[in-house]
């Protein structure tokens, strides 16, 4: 495309919080290069190993650390973040002053932040990315809630990666009825690809997400696939600088796997038995697969998220706690994900880093 000016450089973000938000960010960076912007990567801990890892020729920043920590018990999940926030808020104010270095240093021509709070310019056009306009936190949902709106409204722009319609996957997490920002719906976002290829998984087992939740899981997991008789692919969700496999009688354990390997590793998989974060869902959406879902303990999206899709009757879950291997005899009773197909145009999205604005154009989602 031509906009009469050179290529403008783009800051993207994504919290450091799990993979998710790293993962999802991975089409948009394709997207941004595709359309001859130059993207540079900026985030923390495990999220920038990954980014680094699937664009090694690309710049990247590091971030602060929000130093995010979950609770061994679930129940305490919302007070162990409250007891973050004093390093959280402090992380978040580092980030302000280290933005505004950067937007001078680097001639950054625009900001796309996925849940980062502190990476935002009111020099540059800065936009938010996030499925949850309404926060959840159980008794304390409407506070969460109105304090994360607030912090959206700086933004030019919201990008919520669901439809706007009826048919959506978020919920109530991604829609609210009155807001006082512009939001753009631009249906999910996922790096993966359906591909016809022959089954050679008879279950796929991913794990993602924070410590020590991610490791209680895995310890669980490695004695309950002793009772199970087909073929197992097992991925850690840890990022180091090597992967590592190893592989028993019916079990090949990963460490990580790159977006290449792990398209192919869901697309060879007849079922996908994993958490229920939004990034996850997008990816089993656009791939139209079966799973069987483990919310993270106390984290209240993950539940809700798992609780939605039991009553529509598309993926059964369990409690981490209560999780038995021959629950996943249950995913034959549901629907499992449909796939879902958008067309996002990504040149009309981009128009928010012009001088100019055009309407973005989303194609409703069809059905397969």
């Amino acid at each position: 495309m031509d906009f009469n000016s050179t290529n403008k450089t783009i800051l993207i973000a994504p919290l450091n919080w799990g993979l998710g938000h790293a993962t999802r960010c991975i089409p948009i960076i394709k997207a941004l290069q595709e359309n001859d912007y130059v993207p540079i990567i900026a985030s923390d801990g495990v999220a920038l190993e990954l980014l680094r890892k699937e664009f090694p020729y690309l710049q990247s920043l590091e971030l602060p650390s929000y130093q995010i920590e979950y609770a061994k018990n679930g129940k305490n999940f919302k007070w162990k973040l409250l007891q973050n926030c004093p390093k959280m808020i402090e992380a978040i104010l580092e980030e302000k002053k280290t933005i505004k270095k950067w937007v001078k240093k680097y001639n950054i021509d625009g900001i796309i932040s996925d849940n980062r709070l502190g990476v935002y310019s009111q020099k540059v056009p800065s936009v938010f990315i996030t499925h949850q306009l309404n926060v959840m936190t159980g008794s304390t949902t409407w506070i969460t809630s109105k304090l994360h709106q607030y912090v959206i409204k700086k933004y030019v722009e919201c990008w919520v990666p669901d439809f706007e319609g009826i048919q959506n996957l978020s919920g109530k997490l991604g829609h609210v009825k009155k807001v006082d920002f512009d939001i753009k719906y631009i249906g999910p976002l996922s790096r993966m690809q359906k591909r016809e290829v022959a089954k050679r998984y008879d279950l796929m087992i991913i794990l993602s997400g924070p410590e020590p939740q991610r490791g209680l899981l895995e310890e669980k997991l490695k004695k309950e696939i002793l009772l199970f008789e087909g073929k197992i692919v097992f991925i850690k969700g840890i990022v180091e600088d090597n992967q590592k496999k190893e592989e028993t009688s019916n079990v090949t354990y990963y460490n990580f796997m790159n977006s290449r390997q792990l398209e192919q590793t869901f697309n060879e998989s007849e079922t996908i038995l994993c958490r229920s974060g939004y990034t996850t869902i997008m990816d089993l959406v656009k791939l139209g697969k079966k799973a069987f879902f483990i919310p993270t303990p106390g984290q209240y999206e993950q539940e809700y998220l798992a609780e939605k899709f039991k009553k529509e009757g598309l993926v059964s879950y369990a409690k981490q706690d209560d999780f038995r291997i021959e629950n996943l005899m249950e995913t034959d009773v549901y629907k499992g994900l449909p796939q879902l197909e958008n067309q996002l145009d990504w040149r009309n999205l981009f128009q928010v880093f012009e001088n100019k604005t055009i309407p973005l154009v989303i194609k409703k989602p069809e059905l397969h």
